[in-house]
């Protein structure tokens, strides 16, 4: 039995003046997929097309074992998707949290009143006077409090100031101690990305430019800062996907640090450099950006 909570092979969405191009990605039950792209790049084109907002051009989307857009009815009974794009009714959130309840059958009250202190949210004020990072939070108890095995969220901390960031990311992790349960979500923020996904894709200009686990991309990628004498030159390098030359200095990137890597370099390296996630995303994408224009 098929258990991927999202399965995406070779989707295709042309627009007049975009196209998402060849996407495929998988979602296991219990994993926090991190979506990082600039914007622009097709994050929220790939949400929508997961949620059945829009339909492929080409290739096939699953979501909870249902296809997509035909079965998304039963798909979406358990699933939470939260857009910076969404927008509540121009009525109070007791009357939102009345009517998911109505619908939801597994409606959390108890959990909706906890998160409503956490957030610090009234549930007597109407939508149309919330904050922007009060709406988004309200946006997000909606979806939490129904409890779905998958949540599918687009820029869910934009417009947050850093405490209830923090707050939100708090939920998120807290979701995930439930081991049937996922999230993918996407985000130009790499900082909340690194700190709570297990997972990273990374899209660009609507391709997918990599995917793997977070920490196997933050193993494998460095700086490494050489210092050659006067007159000689750097020997053939495998895996250098970035090279920047000052005089005798020469700084380069690896996709693929190895020992066997530095030893080639010999005494001429000066320091070998971790990378952030956001430095690693950077570099990523402008090679294959240079790789593309070839």
């Amino acid at each position: 039995m098929n258990d991927k909570h999202i399965e995406m092979r070779r989707v295709r969405k042309t627009y007049r003046f975009f196209t998402l191009d060849d996407v495929s990605l998988d979602l296991e039950p219990g994993q926090i997929m991190g979506f990082v792209g600039p914007n622009g790049a097709g994050k929220s084109t790939t949400l929508r097309l997961a949620m059945g907002m829009i339909a492929p051009d080409a290739g096939e989307i699953r979501v909870l074992g249902h296809d997509i857009p035909i079965d998304q009815a039963n798909a979406k009974r358990d699933v939470g998707y939260v857009s910076a794009e969404m927008r509540l009714l121009h009525a109070t959130l007791e009357w939102h949290m009345n009517f998911m309840k109505s619908i939801y059958p597994e409606w959390d009250g108890g959990y909706a009143a906890t998160l409503v202190k956490r957030f610090n949210l009234r549930p007597e004020q109407n939508a149309r006077s919330l904050s922007l990072g009060e709406h988004v939070k309200a946006s997000l108890l909606l979806a939490l409090a129904r409890r779905p095995r998958l949540l599918i969220l687009d820029e869910p901390t934009t417009g947050l100031d850093p405490v209830a960031r923090h707050e939100v990311i708090s939920e998120f992790m807290d979701v995930l101690r439930d081991d049937r349960r996922s999230i993918l979500f996407s985000s130009h923020n790499t900082v909340d990305v690194e700190r709570i996904s297990d997972s990273i894709t990374f899209i660009d200009r609507g391709r997918i430019v990599e995917s793997s686990n977070k920490e196997d991309f933050l193993d494998r990628w460095r700086r490494i800062h050489v210092q050659l004498p006067s007159g000689s030159s750097l020997p053939e390098l495998p895996n250098i996907v970035g090279r920047v030359t000052d005089g005798q200095f020469v700084t380069l990137t690896t996709n693929q640090y190895s020992e066997a890597l530095r030893s080639l370099l010999g005494p001429h390296v000066r320091e070998v450099q971790r990378m952030t996630l956001e430095e690693i995303f950077v570099a990523n994408v402008m090679h294959h950006r240079e790789a593309r224009a070839q």
